[in-house]
């Protein structure tokens, strides 16, 4: 019997490992948490029944039974060492630069991650076992913390597989989320306890309790971000590494994303700060990493830092105010966005009384309602949002908010869109929409028209005077009528009729930024421009042929088909037209169309060119650039070094050119 029992354990303790596994770390759990008791039950029976077969790894033993006397000191076998940090995007491209000239002729992948605000922590592993858990401390030395890490459902107290490394210290971020923080507050007053200011502090001063069951009961979680003293690990670069240690049971740190160029990395951490009020736990920050290890090593640290990464942080202010009503506005777009009006509150030295939901699965996520007492944030250039409600603070059963199911503005009933989260009125010629797309058309990002702010693009659509974008253009001979609007005089309506003809000149890229296509940005904007060279042909494409533009990609490619294809669309670009609008990008002339209608991705260390000097023989050639290797990739140019690149260029067929073959290409 007791084989059989042993054999039983065995499988048990995997299975436990395996769902923890996709609970944590792959978030897709495919049994019940019902399910999941009754296999760590049928695990704590059987050990109970024999307690010879007990180890020290089992998911059964997560939590200690006494509490320690103290915490001993243990030292790091690297240092932990902290990290430079800026608050400016200059700042940060200044490092890139230095970064860059310290590797000259290098190709260099910049890595993106959050910035998680917990507790750093140290855990070390040897023969899949883990063995020790330490504060970060002085650095150098730090708290042996192993009884509480072993209360974390984050941290596999065996890894998984065959083939684990020898030793694998990994460092990372113990954490609590917003919405645990509220439940322990819920508790802690029943209790008649203090309460928890913040999930930082609660976090930090967990980790260090001398009672485990305590750490235990507050659910706290954890996220792997760095690298320690291993032996055996087969990844070369960062992002590599996160998946590898994920394929061990650990719970890497999520939406890390790898660019070419610095430039690239910091317009993505810009769309990343944008949806930071989606997450559940706090960040304080961004990091800016290089992803090679062995460029990390030769770049080498300082006496403080090492030189190979950056964080990139924003102050946050935080303070607790009544939500006196939900109200909702109307975007260019149609989406409907949920406001919250608070009771006034300092914030950052300026009095806040709005900010954000979001959407309406914000709203039910966070359970936020009429009358609550909640935290509001305020994030460095971010707009004020509410992290979390205080419900310890909700006296009286408040109604849960009820979204509207018609537009506020024009009563046109509301859809969501398929798939995601956002609900929106579908009616193209609401007044509400039309004044957020003619503000975002006079913008700085799209045709930058001085002197039309806000106040007057009011002005001009409630009198009827603007309709559409082309209306605008047709002010120049309505300049008594402009006069006649609030405090409009003769030189203010000079200046707005002189920005509006200077716009008729902006690029391409410019005029379908400005037209608010759903999916279209900036950067969209560009790529199309650059693709296809005038609207004209934009008009004429096929679905398939906007699909097949590199970073398109299908959704896109069908929101810009549905607009240059809608009856709505075509009166847009029609009536531009007629009023002169600059409708082609700029002409380049091409060295040659050796490589027309190629795309080619460049990696690894060159020898003749750095990497974007031969990018730019791609475009001077016809070519088009990417910075991701897929299925639609032409050839990969492929220098010394090259690595995840050109394993997977290898695996999906891609021809692999080196330097040489691609210049043989050239005329």
């Amino acid at each position: 019997m007791t084989a059989a029992a042993e054999q039983r354990i065995l499988e048990l303790r995997d299975l436990v490992r395996y769902h923890d596994r996709l609970y944590y770390v792959d978030a897709s759990p495919k049994i019940s948490d019902r399910e999941y008791d009754q296999l760590i039950n049928e695990l704590k029976d059987l050990e109970q029944r024999h307690p010879e077969l007990i180890t020290s790894d089992s998911p059964t033993q997560r939590v200690g039974e006494q509490p320690i006397a103290h915490l001993p000191e243990a030292e790091h076998r690297l240092p932990m060492l902290s990290i430079e940090n800026t608050y400016s995007i200059e700042a940060v491209k200044k490092w890139a630069d230095r970064t860059t000239k310290a590797l000259p002729d290098e190709a260099i992948e910049w890595v993106v991650e959050l910035k998680i605000d917990g507790a750093a922590v140290s855990l070390i592993y040897e023969g899949g076992l883990l063995v020790q858990g330490l504060t970060r401390g002085d650095g150098t030395t730090g708290s042996d913390i192993t009884h509480n890490v072993r209360t974390i459902g984050d941290v596999p107290l065996r890894l998984i597989g065959e083939h684990v490394p020898s030793v694998l210290e990994v460092r990372g971020e113990i954490y609590m989320t917003n919405s645990t923080l509220v439940a322990l507050n819920q508790r802690q007053q029943e209790r008649g306890d203090a309460l928890f200011a913040n999930p930082r502090n609660v976090a930090s001063g967990t980790i260090t309790m001398l009672d485990p069951r305590v750490c235990a009961e507050r659910g706290l979680r954890m996220f792997c971000h760095g690298t320690g003293y291993c032996e055996g690990i087969e990844a070369t670069n960062y992002v590599d590494f996160l998946s590898e240690i994920g394929q061990y049971g650990l719970r890497p740190t999520p939406h890390v994303a790898a660019f070419p160029t610095i430039d690239a990395a910091m317009e993505h951490a810009e769309s990343v700060i944008e949806q930071l009020h989606e997450l559940d736990f706090e960040v304080d920050g961004l990091v800016i990493k290089v992803n090679s290890f062995d460029q990390r090593t030769r770049l080498g640290t300082t006496s403080k830092s090492p030189r190979w990464v950056i964080a990139y942080k924003w102050e946050k202010w935080e303070a607790t105010t009544r939500l006196n009503e939900i109200h909702v506005q109307v975007g260019k777009t149609g989406a409907i966005t949920p406001v919250a009006n608070l009771e006034p509150v300092e914030l950052d030295r300026t009095i806040v009384s709005r900010a954000s939901l979001h959407n309406a699965d914000e709203i039910v996520r966070k359970d936020v309602r009429v009358g609550d007492v909640v935290v509001v944030e305020k994030a460095g250039r971010i707009i004020p949002h509410i992290v979390r409600v205080e419900k310890h603070e909700r006296k009286t059963n408040l109604p849960e908010f009820e979204f509207p199911t018609h537009c506020p503005e024009c009563q046109t009933e509301l859809v969501k869109d398929e798939g995601g989260v956002y609900i929106r009125c579908p009616n193209l010629n609401c007044p509400a929409q039309l004044k957020e797309r003619i503000r975002f058309f006079a913008s700085r990002k799209a045709m930058d028209i001085e002197g039309l702010g806000d106040k007057l693009v009011d002005q001009l659509v409630s009198s009827g005077m603007v309709n559409t974008y082309g209306d605008l253009y047709r002010l120049k001979d309505r300049k008594a009528d402009l006069l006649r609007l609030e405090r409009m005089g003769e030189k203010s309506a000079e200046n707005l009729i002189q920005g509006i003809e200077t716009s008729r000149t902006r690029n391409l890229a410019s005029l379908l930024n400005a037209l608010s296509i759903r999916h279209v940005g900036a950067t969209v904007a560009r790529v199309l421009a650059e693709h296809f060279g005038s609207i004209e042909a934009i008009e004429t494409a096929t679905l398939e042929e906007l699909a097949g533009v590199n970073e398109i990609g299908s959704i896109i490619a069908e929101s810009v088909y549905s607009f240059f294809h809608s009856e709505f669309g075509k009166a847009i670009v029609d009536d531009l037209r007629s009023m002169g609008l600059n409708m082609e990008a700029a002409k380049t002339s091409l060295a040659s169309n050796s490589l027309a209608d190629k795309t080619l991705v460049v990696t690894g260390t060159l020898v003749n060119h750095t990497r974007d000097e031969i990018q730019d023989l791609i475009r001077q050639h016809g070519g088009k650039v990417s910075s991701s290797v897929s299925a639609k990739t032409d050839y990969v140019v492929a220098g010394e070094k090259a690595g995840s690149k050109l394993a997977k260029a290898e695996k999906l067929g891609v021809r692999v050119l080196t330097e040489e073959e691609f210049e043989a290409m050239l005329p």
